[in-house]
């Protein structure tokens, strides 16, 4: 009777709220505001956490508080220009008294919040933001409505994590968005909940906590049963239209779920995770064979093509250096999937290609892509293992290596699905996806080695391989000129003209040891650490510049998850597109598709609302959202129809007559 008398008490005391004129003198729950950076970027966005530690006895509400209680309401005040989205709430825990279920915090827990910090704003300009918090907090037997200000300074500059350990721990307790929809089924009070879910990936202390409220009974008992490739939930409740929760698979692990009314069929209890996996890898394979022909491979495969050029060996020798490329493309891409899971499981929200996200790596790449130009130009010669086929099996594998690793900025059809589908798969079917695409990069040149008929075909060496290889440099040298144009994107005019230095300075080493090669000497001990050191120190030295105006196409607003529910509750018809400036796709889908003049006149015509993410920085706000419409990076095309439940996922090669077809 005493926890009924507080819920009732809970509810006016909620109903009472604007009465409330002074804090709880006594707080029950300590809490902080905290930002991941000290020193926000301009422009960009910046986490905050309310870090929250209950005193031992007592616990704080979720977004849902279940049969009792309610939730924390949250009052911002910030700088001029400064937004902040929704808050991200850690994974509950249940608290069942006296027959009433409770979604709880009994332990420290931090919610998330993103704020972006308005454009144009100059280093050192102070960012002073607060949160006027009121919430109730309770025991087993009493309950206490209370309130906190919370307040921070914060300062423009460069972006430099300064809780990253701590942010990286409280992400891991957000909930995952899953990328499929659940169904549910109802009848007579029974609610059936199918959730997909690979057969092969744990769920311990499986839950489904409802953020619809009225959905589900909340004291009533859940059963949790595994059938193939979907966990189901059974339990009480008359649930209308859809059904959002977030269902625990583990201690502080949770999915974010939105379940619709359906059929629920149990899946075939073998075989469902396997076909799944059988599926993903075959549309990787596809798309890494499509990644041959992608403007982003193209220098590489002139690399290849020299190397297959002068192929006039033994069978046993084209076989080897076909098995060798292929090794050192699958392993590059075996490499960047695990990297990728190993960051997603510690809550990172990065995808494929999440390197080019840091100018560092866009400088290794610029020079890397100078001193293959310059090797192709016949200035010097690369020292075992050599490019270009000259090395047998070495030059084979790293010829292979680089082609994956420059391959990362693209992801052509069928790929995008695929290594969407690979990050929600457990980590060995995802590795296996991951191989897939490195075989199907290499597929052309293994069948080279591996077919004699089709090495017959190719033309015989002789000295027009000279100029073959010297008229190769042309395209690393265009290569090396978008690297420069990437660099400047994301490191300003200063970045670029030091990482162009850098490539000068590279050059010149590189014009020394061609001139000792020349004289039948190597090139040294000192002259190569000179070399490696214009590398590290290249990288090292560039930082991310605070970026100023973004420039778009005309027409296009910023992306926001807010402005788009705005514009979809208005019936608009709305197109869009993620994209990013290391992304060569992305850019050629712009060029010759979305902003030509056709476009143009027919969005205006239509009246088609266009929404522009861009991806260059690695938002990780953004990076949910890609993630649950189940891709693993850019380019991304959404178009939402008025009225329509789900967009539609758009090809990620376009064509002008594609997207002038969208809204009629």
């Amino acid at each position: 009777m005493r926890v009924l008398l507080c819920a009732v008490i809970t509810l006016l005391l909620a109903s009472a709220t604007p009465v409330w004129a002074q804090p709880a003198p006594a707080r029950h729950l300590a809490m902080r505001l905290v930002a991941e950076s000290d020193a926000p970027r301009a422009g960009a966005p910046v986490t905050l956490a309310i870090e929250t530690i209950p005193e031992t006895g007592w616990h704080g509400y979720w977004r849902n508080p279940g049969d009792a209680g309610f939730p924390a309401t949250l009052t911002w005040t910030l700088p001029k220009g400064a937004s902040v989205g929704a808050v991200d709430w850690p994974v509950p825990t249940t608290l069942s008294i006296a027959g009433l279920m409770n979604y709880v915090y009994e332990r420290p827990y931090a919610p998330l919040v993103t704020m972006r910090v308005p454009a144009g704003l100059a280093a050192g300009t102070k960012l002073p933001l607060s949160v006027a918090i009121s919430y109730l907090v309770c025991t087993d037997k009493i309950c206490v409505p209370e309130q906190q200000m919370l307040s921070l300074a914060l300062t423009v500059g460069d972006g430099t994590a300064t809780s990253a350990a701590s942010f990286d721990r409280w992400r891991r307790a957000i909930p995952k968005p899953l990328d499929a929809v659940a169904r549910y089924a109802a009848r007579d009070g029974a609610v059936t909940i199918a959730v997909p879910y690979p057969a092969a990936a744990t769920a311990a202390q499986a839950y489904f906590f409802p953020v619809t409220t009225g959905a589900i009974d909340y004291a009533a008992a859940q059963t949790v049963t595994r059938s193939g490739d979907a966990l189901t939930i059974a339990t009480r409740g008359k649930p209308v239209g859809t059904i959002e929760g977030v269902l625990r698979i583990g201690p502080a692990q949770g999915l974010a779920v939105r379940a619709v009314p359906g059929a629920v069929v149990a899946a075939p209890v073998d075989g469902g995770a396997a076909a799944a996996t059988l599926l993903a890898f075959l549309g990787a394979l596809l798309g890494g064979l499509i990644l041959n022909v992608m403007p982003c491979v193209f220098p590489i495969l002139s690399l290849k093509a020299l190397s297959l050029a002068r192929s006039g060996g033994s069978e046993r020798d084209a076989r080897r250096e076909a098995l060798a490329y292929t090794a050192g493309v699958v392993l590059v891409c075996l490499g960047l999937g695990a990297v990728i899971l190993g960051l997603r499981a510690g809550g990172s929200t990065v995808g494929w290609a999440f390197q080019l996200q840091d100018p560092r790596a866009i400088v290794v790449l610029l020079l890397l892509s100078v001193a293959i130009a310059l090797n192709l130009a016949g200035l010097f010669e690369v020292p075992m293992p050599r490019f270009a086929g000259e090395g047998g099996a070495s030059g084979a594998f790293a010829t292979g290596a680089l082609a994956a690793f420059v391959a990362t900025p693209c992801t052509g059809p069928f790929m995008g699905a695929a290594l969407g589908a690979a990050l929600v798969l457990p980590w060995f079917a995802a590795l296996a996806i991951f191989a897939g695409l490195g075989l199907g990069l290499a597929l052309p040149f293994l069948l080279i080695g591996f077919v004699p008929a089709l090495r017959r075909r190719l033309p015989r060496p002789g000295l027009w391989m000279e100029t073959f290889r010297h008229a190769l440099s042309i395209p690393m040298w265009l290569t090396a000129l978008a690297l420069a144009w990437v660099l400047g994107r994301q490191a300003g005019i200063d970045g670029m003209t030091q990482g162009l230095l850098a490539a000068l300075l590279l050059g010149l080493l590189l014009w020394a040891a061609g001139r000792r090669q020349r004289k039948g000497l190597a090139i040294g001990v000192v002259l190569g650490a000179l070399i490696l050191a214009s590398f590290v120190v290249g990288a090292a030295t560039i930082r991310r510049a605070a970026p100023g105006a973004q420039t778009r196409e005309a027409g296009a607003e910023p992306f926001a998850e807010q402005r788009l529910a705005a514009l979809r509750a208005a019936r608009t018809p709305v197109f869009v597109y993620f994209t990013a400036d290391w992304c060569l796709t992305c850019k050629v889908n712009e060029k010759a598709a979305i902003e030509t003049q056709g476009v143009r006149d027919a969005f205006a015509r239509n009246k088609v609302a266009v929404l522009l993410g861009d991806w260059t920085d690695g938002d990780a706000a953004m990076g949910k959202f890609i993630q649950a419409h189940n891709r693993a990076g850019v380019p991304l095309y959404l178009y939402y129809a008025p009225g329509a439940a789900d967009p539609v996922v758009l090809p990620q090669i376009l064509t002008p007559g594609m997207l002038e077809k969208l809204g009629t």
